[in-house]
Protein backbone atom coordinates (compact mmCIF):
# COMPACT_ATOMS: atom_id res chain seq x y z
CA UNK A 1 0.00 0.00 0.00
CA UNK A 2 1.22 3.50 -0.84
CA UNK A 3 0.74 5.76 2.19
CA UNK A 4 1.32 9.47 2.68
CA UNK A 5 1.44 10.81 6.24
CA UNK A 6 0.52 14.47 6.04
CA UNK A 7 1.77 16.10 9.22
CA UNK A 8 4.82 14.11 10.29
CA UNK A 9 5.22 15.44 13.80
CA UNK A 10 5.36 13.15 16.81
CA UNK A 11 2.24 11.02 16.26
CA UNK A 12 2.39 11.12 12.47
CA UNK A 13 6.02 10.00 12.52
CA UNK A 14 5.27 7.21 14.99
CA UNK A 15 2.45 5.81 12.85
CA UNK A 16 4.38 6.31 9.63
CA UNK A 17 7.53 4.78 11.08
CA UNK A 18 5.73 1.61 12.15
CA UNK A 19 3.96 1.31 8.80
CA UNK A 20 7.22 1.89 6.91
CA UNK A 21 8.95 -1.13 8.45
CA UNK A 22 6.46 -3.34 6.55
CA UNK A 23 8.07 -3.99 3.14
CA UNK A 24 4.64 -4.07 1.48
CA UNK A 25 4.18 -0.36 2.27
CA UNK A 26 5.66 2.67 0.53
CA UNK A 27 5.44 5.46 3.10
CA UNK A 28 6.04 9.16 2.51
CA UNK A 29 6.22 11.56 5.45
CA UNK A 30 5.24 15.17 4.78
CA UNK A 31 6.61 17.42 7.49
CA UNK A 32 8.94 20.25 8.34
CA UNK A 33 12.67 20.75 8.60
CA UNK A 34 14.89 19.94 10.41
CA UNK A 35 12.94 16.72 11.10
CA UNK A 36 12.46 15.90 7.42
CA UNK A 37 16.14 16.48 6.61
CA UNK A 38 17.19 14.21 9.47
CA UNK A 39 14.88 11.41 8.27
CA UNK A 40 16.23 11.76 4.75
CA UNK A 41 19.81 11.54 5.97
CA UNK A 42 19.64 8.83 8.63
CA UNK A 43 16.14 7.37 8.64
CA UNK A 44 13.49 7.56 11.36
CA UNK A 45 14.16 6.14 14.81
CA UNK A 46 11.39 5.25 17.25
CA UNK A 47 12.49 4.70 20.84
CA UNK A 48 10.84 4.05 24.19
CA UNK A 49 7.90 1.67 24.26
CA UNK A 50 8.40 1.00 20.54
CA UNK A 51 11.85 0.44 19.09
CA UNK A 52 11.74 0.77 15.32
CA UNK A 53 14.14 2.10 12.71
CA UNK A 54 12.74 2.65 9.23
CA UNK A 55 13.52 4.66 6.12
CA UNK A 56 10.37 6.30 4.80
CA UNK A 57 10.55 8.91 2.07
CA UNK A 58 10.41 12.37 3.66
CA UNK A 59 9.52 15.70 2.08
CA UNK A 60 8.46 19.20 3.04
CA UNK A 61 6.30 19.58 -0.09
CA UNK A 62 3.01 17.68 -0.08
CA UNK A 63 1.77 18.89 -3.46
CA UNK A 64 0.97 16.50 -6.29
CA UNK A 65 1.51 13.24 -4.40
CA UNK A 66 -0.30 9.98 -5.15
CA UNK A 67 -1.12 7.17 -2.74
CA UNK A 68 -3.74 4.65 -1.74
CA UNK A 69 -4.08 6.27 1.68
CA UNK A 70 -3.42 9.72 3.10
CA UNK A 71 -3.14 9.91 6.90
CA UNK A 72 -3.76 13.45 8.14
CA UNK A 73 -2.05 14.22 11.45
CA UNK A 74 -1.68 18.00 11.27
CA UNK A 75 -2.92 20.37 13.99
CA UNK A 76 -6.65 21.03 13.69
CA UNK A 77 -6.14 24.68 12.67
CA UNK A 78 -4.07 23.48 9.68
CA UNK A 79 -6.68 21.02 8.38
CA UNK A 80 -8.13 23.31 5.71
CA UNK A 81 -4.69 24.11 4.32
CA UNK A 82 -3.76 20.42 4.38
CA UNK A 83 -6.92 19.56 2.45
CA UNK A 84 -6.11 22.14 -0.22
CA UNK A 85 -2.66 20.63 -0.65
CA UNK A 86 -3.99 17.07 -0.69
CA UNK A 87 -6.44 18.11 -3.42
CA UNK A 88 -3.49 18.68 -5.77
CA UNK A 89 -2.66 14.97 -5.59
CA UNK A 90 -4.53 11.69 -5.99
CA UNK A 91 -5.61 9.42 -3.12
CA UNK A 92 -7.94 6.49 -2.63
CA UNK A 93 -8.87 7.21 1.00
CA UNK A 94 -8.02 9.77 3.67
CA UNK A 95 -7.87 9.04 7.40
CA UNK A 96 -7.86 11.78 10.04
CA UNK A 97 -5.83 10.98 13.15
CA UNK A 98 -6.23 14.41 14.72
CA UNK A 99 -7.30 15.96 17.97
CA UNK A 100 -10.52 17.90 18.25
CA UNK A 101 -13.71 17.90 16.22
CA UNK A 102 -14.67 19.09 12.76
CA UNK A 103 -11.55 17.85 10.95
CA UNK A 104 -13.34 15.13 8.98
CA UNK A 105 -16.00 17.55 7.78
CA UNK A 106 -13.33 19.98 6.62
CA UNK A 107 -11.53 17.25 4.68
CA UNK A 108 -14.74 15.88 3.14
CA UNK A 109 -15.81 19.33 1.97
CA UNK A 110 -12.62 19.71 -0.07
CA UNK A 111 -11.79 16.15 -1.16
CA UNK A 112 -13.97 13.93 -3.32
CA UNK A 113 -12.79 10.67 -1.74
CA UNK A 114 -13.90 8.55 1.25
CA UNK A 115 -12.94 10.17 4.57
CA UNK A 116 -12.36 7.95 7.58
CA UNK A 117 -12.37 9.18 11.16
CA UNK A 118 -9.80 7.92 13.62
CA UNK A 119 -8.49 8.30 17.13
CA UNK A 120 -5.01 7.42 18.38
CA UNK A 121 -4.02 6.96 22.00
CA UNK A 122 -0.34 6.19 21.45
CA UNK A 123 1.95 8.52 23.37
CA UNK A 124 4.58 10.19 21.19
CA UNK A 125 7.14 12.95 21.71
CA UNK A 126 9.50 14.32 19.07
CA UNK A 127 12.73 14.29 21.05
CA UNK A 128 15.00 15.58 18.29
CA UNK A 129 14.99 15.67 14.48
CA UNK A 130 14.71 12.10 13.22
CA UNK A 131 13.91 10.58 16.62
CA UNK A 132 10.47 10.09 18.20
CA UNK A 133 9.93 8.53 21.61
CA UNK A 134 6.88 6.32 22.10
CA UNK A 135 5.84 7.11 25.66
CA UNK A 136 2.89 4.75 25.75
CA UNK A 137 1.35 1.93 23.73
CA UNK A 138 -2.19 2.82 22.82
CA UNK A 139 -4.68 1.98 20.12
CA UNK A 140 -5.84 3.34 16.81
CA UNK A 141 -9.60 3.22 16.30
CA UNK A 142 -10.94 4.03 12.84
CA UNK A 143 -14.07 3.82 10.74
CA UNK A 144 -16.38 5.80 8.46
CA UNK A 145 -16.86 9.31 9.82
CA UNK A 146 -20.64 8.98 9.70
CA UNK A 147 -20.62 5.57 11.39
CA UNK A 148 -21.31 2.11 10.00
CA UNK A 149 -18.90 -0.11 8.11
CA UNK A 150 -16.96 0.25 4.87
CA UNK A 151 -14.54 -1.80 2.82
CA UNK A 152 -12.11 1.14 2.93
CA UNK A 153 -12.02 1.10 6.73
CA UNK A 154 -11.61 -2.67 6.87
CA UNK A 155 -8.70 -2.56 4.43
CA UNK A 156 -6.88 0.21 6.30
CA UNK A 157 -7.49 -1.52 9.63
CA UNK A 158 -6.08 -4.78 8.32
CA UNK A 159 -2.95 -3.03 7.03
CA UNK A 160 -2.37 -1.20 10.29
CA UNK A 161 -2.78 -4.34 12.38
CA UNK A 162 -0.48 -6.35 10.11
CA UNK A 163 2.22 -3.69 10.53
CA UNK A 164 2.05 -4.00 14.32
CA UNK A 165 -0.24 -1.12 15.31
CA UNK A 166 -2.95 -1.94 17.83
CA UNK A 167 -6.03 -1.26 15.71
CA UNK A 168 -9.80 -1.50 15.98
CA UNK A 169 -12.23 -0.89 13.13
CA UNK A 170 -15.37 0.60 14.66
CA UNK A 171 -18.89 1.22 13.40
CA UNK A 172 -19.66 3.98 15.95
CA UNK A 173 -17.06 6.63 15.18
CA UNK A 174 -19.31 9.65 15.92
CA UNK A 175 -19.70 8.44 19.51
CA UNK A 176 -16.00 7.58 19.82
CA UNK A 177 -14.99 11.01 18.57
CA UNK A 178 -17.18 12.72 21.15
CA UNK A 179 -15.83 10.44 23.89
CA UNK A 180 -12.29 11.35 22.91
CA UNK A 181 -13.32 15.01 22.86
CA UNK A 182 -14.59 14.67 26.43
CA UNK A 183 -11.25 13.17 27.48
CA UNK A 184 -9.22 15.86 25.71
CA UNK A 185 -11.45 18.65 27.03
CA UNK A 186 -10.71 17.47 30.55
CA UNK A 187 -7.01 16.63 30.31
CA UNK A 188 -5.43 18.98 27.77
CA UNK A 189 -6.19 22.49 29.02
CA UNK A 190 -5.89 21.62 32.71
CA UNK A 191 -2.44 20.10 32.25
CA UNK A 192 -1.34 22.83 29.84
CA UNK A 193 -2.37 25.67 32.14
CA UNK A 194 -0.95 24.05 35.27
CA UNK A 195 2.18 22.62 33.57
CA UNK A 196 1.50 19.15 34.96
CA UNK A 197 1.42 15.60 33.58
CA UNK A 198 -1.85 13.86 32.76
CA UNK A 199 -2.18 12.17 36.13
CA UNK A 200 -2.70 15.56 37.79
CA UNK A 201 -6.35 15.56 36.66
CA UNK A 202 -6.98 12.61 38.97
CA UNK A 203 -6.14 14.72 42.02
CA UNK A 204 -8.13 17.36 43.88
CA UNK A 205 -8.85 20.69 42.17
CA UNK A 206 -7.61 19.48 38.78
CA UNK A 207 -10.03 16.59 38.97
CA UNK A 208 -12.97 18.92 39.55
CA UNK A 209 -12.11 20.97 36.46
CA UNK A 210 -11.45 17.95 34.26
CA UNK A 211 -14.62 16.15 35.29
CA UNK A 212 -16.66 19.29 34.78
CA UNK A 213 -15.34 19.75 31.23
CA UNK A 214 -15.92 16.06 30.37
CA UNK A 215 -19.44 16.06 31.82
CA UNK A 216 -20.38 19.20 29.87
CA UNK A 217 -18.99 17.68 26.67
CA UNK A 218 -21.17 14.59 27.10
CA UNK A 219 -24.21 16.82 27.59
CA UNK A 220 -23.51 18.65 24.33
CA UNK A 221 -22.90 15.32 22.54
CA UNK A 222 -26.37 14.15 23.53
CA UNK A 223 -27.85 17.35 22.16
CA UNK A 224 -26.19 16.39 18.86
CA UNK A 225 -27.94 12.98 18.94
CA UNK A 226 -24.82 11.12 20.03
CA UNK A 227 -25.35 8.63 22.84
CA UNK A 228 -22.68 9.44 25.42
CA UNK A 229 -23.61 9.38 29.09
CA UNK A 230 -21.86 11.44 31.77
CA UNK A 231 -20.73 8.21 33.40
CA UNK A 232 -19.17 6.94 30.16
CA UNK A 233 -17.35 10.23 29.57
CA UNK A 234 -16.01 10.34 33.12
CA UNK A 235 -14.93 6.70 33.01
CA UNK A 236 -13.03 7.34 29.76
CA UNK A 237 -11.38 10.43 31.25
CA UNK A 238 -10.19 8.59 34.33
CA UNK A 239 -9.02 5.55 32.36
CA UNK A 240 -6.91 7.63 29.97
CA UNK A 241 -5.52 9.81 32.75
CA UNK A 242 -4.53 6.71 34.72
CA UNK A 243 -3.00 4.92 31.74
CA UNK A 244 -1.03 8.02 30.68
CA UNK A 245 -0.40 9.50 34.13
CA UNK A 246 3.24 10.36 33.44
CA UNK A 247 2.65 11.62 29.88
CA UNK A 248 2.74 15.24 28.78
CA UNK A 249 -0.47 16.07 26.90
CA UNK A 250 -0.25 17.49 23.38
CA UNK A 251 -1.56 20.87 24.55
CA UNK A 252 0.96 20.93 27.39
CA UNK A 253 3.70 20.19 24.83
CA UNK A 254 2.43 23.10 22.71
CA UNK A 255 2.51 25.48 25.67
CA UNK A 256 6.03 24.38 26.65
CA UNK A 257 7.17 25.03 23.08
CA UNK A 258 5.15 28.28 22.93
CA UNK A 259 3.15 27.06 19.94
CA UNK A 260 -0.48 27.70 19.12
CA UNK A 261 -2.73 25.06 20.72
CA UNK A 262 -5.79 23.18 19.47
CA UNK A 263 -8.08 24.76 22.05
CA UNK A 264 -10.52 25.95 19.36
CA UNK A 265 -11.17 22.39 18.16
CA UNK A 266 -11.46 20.94 21.68
CA UNK A 267 -13.03 23.03 24.46
CA UNK A 268 -13.80 25.83 22.02
CA UNK A 269 -15.74 23.37 19.85
CA UNK A 270 -17.82 22.30 22.86
CA UNK A 271 -18.67 25.94 23.59
CA UNK A 272 -19.52 26.63 19.95
CA UNK A 273 -21.84 23.63 19.60
CA UNK A 274 -23.47 24.38 22.95
CA UNK A 275 -24.28 27.88 21.70
CA UNK A 276 -25.97 26.47 18.60
CA UNK A 277 -28.05 24.12 20.77
CA UNK A 278 -29.10 26.72 23.32
CA UNK A 279 -26.88 25.26 26.04
CA UNK A 280 -24.65 28.30 26.61
CA UNK A 281 -25.25 28.28 30.35
CA UNK A 282 -24.29 24.61 30.70
CA UNK A 283 -20.67 24.73 29.51
CA UNK A 284 -19.15 27.13 32.04
CA UNK A 285 -16.05 25.00 32.65
CA UNK A 286 -15.26 24.60 28.96
CA UNK A 287 -15.79 28.33 28.43
CA UNK A 288 -13.42 29.18 31.29
CA UNK A 289 -10.69 26.83 30.08
CA UNK A 290 -11.06 28.08 26.50
CA UNK A 291 -10.77 31.71 27.60
CA UNK A 292 -7.69 31.04 29.71
CA UNK A 293 -5.79 29.18 26.96
CA UNK A 294 -6.75 31.78 24.35
CA UNK A 295 -5.55 34.51 26.70
CA UNK A 296 -2.19 32.73 27.00
CA UNK A 297 -1.99 32.45 23.19
CA UNK A 298 -2.72 36.15 22.71
CA UNK A 299 -0.09 37.01 25.30
CA UNK A 300 2.43 35.08 23.18
CA UNK A 301 1.09 36.63 19.95
CA UNK A 302 -0.01 33.23 18.69
CA UNK A 303 -3.55 34.32 17.82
Amino acid sequence: MQIVVFGAGSLGSLVGGVLARDPSHEVTLVGRDPHVSAVRKSGLELTGRLEVTSTPVATTDGHGLEADLAIVAVKSFDTAAAAETLATGSYGTVLSLQNGMGNEETLASRLDIPVLAGTASYGAVLQEPGRVECTGIGEIVLGPREGGRSAYADRVGDRFAAAGLETTVADDMPRRLWEKLAVNAGINPVTALSRTENGAVLEADGNDLARGAARETARVARSCNVSLTDREALAALEAVASDTATNTSSMHQDVLAERRTEIDAINGYVVERASKCGLESEVATNRLLTSLVRTWERGRELR
